[in-house]
């Protein structure tokens, strides 16, 4: 699961990649032929300054950000997140129902033309990130073509995805080769057994596999999505800020949220602040790292460590007032807030042959109708929402 999964990182990464009208990378390393044609093509002094340098200077000579991505709060939405789909090769307790969901019929989902379209609009009018979801967005057949595709876009800095890992280690060269640049990878165990019980299918070993691909093909951070629940793997924290040591993973510590379908109650909540007592239990020189305004996660490093841990506190702290994210489910809806029931079919809008204004200003409307906040973990858990696999963790 990746509920809050697409968590902007806490600080700079990598080189500055030689990919025609986008910034600096956010996660892959550079490749070899890429750095090769950077060498020869690309004299102009801004590919060679500092990435710091490099983002002031896209900051200062950037058009004005698009009205129709700001809501009435200020807030710009330069984030979108994409469902490829709406099928899990994996039955994770927290996401899906036990009983399972009802699938959307292939027809009423987006195909691949739909999602380069909308995604093109979205960049054309200020997003620079793009995270693909699901479900699993890797059991799409297609996915790395759709990486290719969103790779050719002008003005889109960053592609991510969020896995939970089973065939991450058989496509993931492909997918870098594509034009990949950051990956989050939910794992919410170290124990197989447990792993089993918890998403109701073996893989445990593939998921690790995926992770150590993700290491050694350069990836830095890697993220790592864990949510906590009590009773369930809490006991594991420790264990999982120990990875941290020796790999460039950051481990990110997820509160357990209600979504429809997940039996969530409080009790099962295990808060940012208890999670945060006990690494500094063991680790009392825990430092703080700073976060970009529009982080979802309070990230922190213990001394000497090579990676990070970090907590999204979607629950106990919520970040609704610097959220800059909007969401695409598989069947083609806008959501304007991951936590609320309002939906607007852009699906709909595209198949009725609504013209590109036409579409920036449906867009807009939902964006401005956006709340200030979630309605807090009590009254979340009582509304009407899709289940976690349906909108695209």
């Amino acid at each position: 699961m990746a509920a809050a999964q697409g968590v902007r990182g806490c600080f700079l990464r990598g080189p500055l990649r030689a990919r025609p009208g986008r910034g600096c990378s956010s996660g892959a390393p550079v490749r070899q032929q890429q750095q090769q044609q950077a060498l020869v093509a690309a004299p102009a002094p801004a590919q060679e300054l500092p990435i710091t340098r490099r983002k002031g200077f896209l900051t200062e000579h950037a058009a004005p950000f698009s009205a129709f991505l700001t809501d009435s709060f200020g807030r710009q939405h330069n984030y979108l997140r994409i469902s490829l789909t709406e099928k899990c090769n994996l039955r994770c307790q927290y996401c899906m129902p036990e009983e399972g969901v009802q699938l959307t019929p292939k027809s009423e989902l987006l195909t691949t033309q739909e999602i380069i379209t909308l995604a093109r609009l979205f960049v054309k009018e200020g997003v620079d990130k793009i995270r693909l979801t699901g479900g699993e967005p890797l059991i799409r057949p297609d996915v790395v073509d759709i990486v290719a595709q969103l790779y050719k876009l002008e003005g889109l800095q960053t592609i991510a995805v969020t896995t939970n890992g089973i065939n991450l280690a058989r496509l993931l060269p492909r997918l870098k080769e594509a034009g990949l640049d950051a990956i989050n990878i939910s794992l919410d165990t170290l124990v197989p057994a447990k792993f089993e019980f918890i998403v109701r299918r073996k893989g445990f070993h593939k998921v690790m596999e995926g992770i150590n691909k993700a290491v050694e093909l350069g990836y830095n951070p890697v993220k790592v999505n864990c949510v906590v629940m009590r009773g369930l793997n809490e006991d594991e924290l420790l264990d999982f800020v120990v990875l941290t040591k020796n790999q460039p993973l950051d481990v990110r510590f997820i509160e357990y949220m209600p979504f429809d379908g997940n039996k969530w109650n409080f009790k099962k909540m295990v808060s940012y602040k208890e999670m945060l007592d006990t690494v500094r239990q063991r680790w009392p020189d825990l430092e703080k790292l700073p976060c970009e305004a529009s982080s979802t996660a309070k990230a922190y490093k213990v001394p000497d460590f090579q990676g990070q841990i970090s907590f999204i506190t979607s629950m106990s702290e919520h970040f609704c007032g610097s959220c800059n994210r909007l969401r695409i489910t598989a069947d083609g809806n806008l959501k304007v807030c991951l936590f609320g029931n309002s939906e607007v079919s852009l699906r709909d809008q595209l198949r009725s042959g609504a013209s590109e204004d036409e579409l920036v200003h449906i867009i807009g409307a939902a964006v401005g109708r956006k709340k200030k906040q979630h309605a807090g973990m009590f009254n979340i858990s009582q509304m009407k929402n899709r289940p976690m696999i349906l909108i695209g963790g």
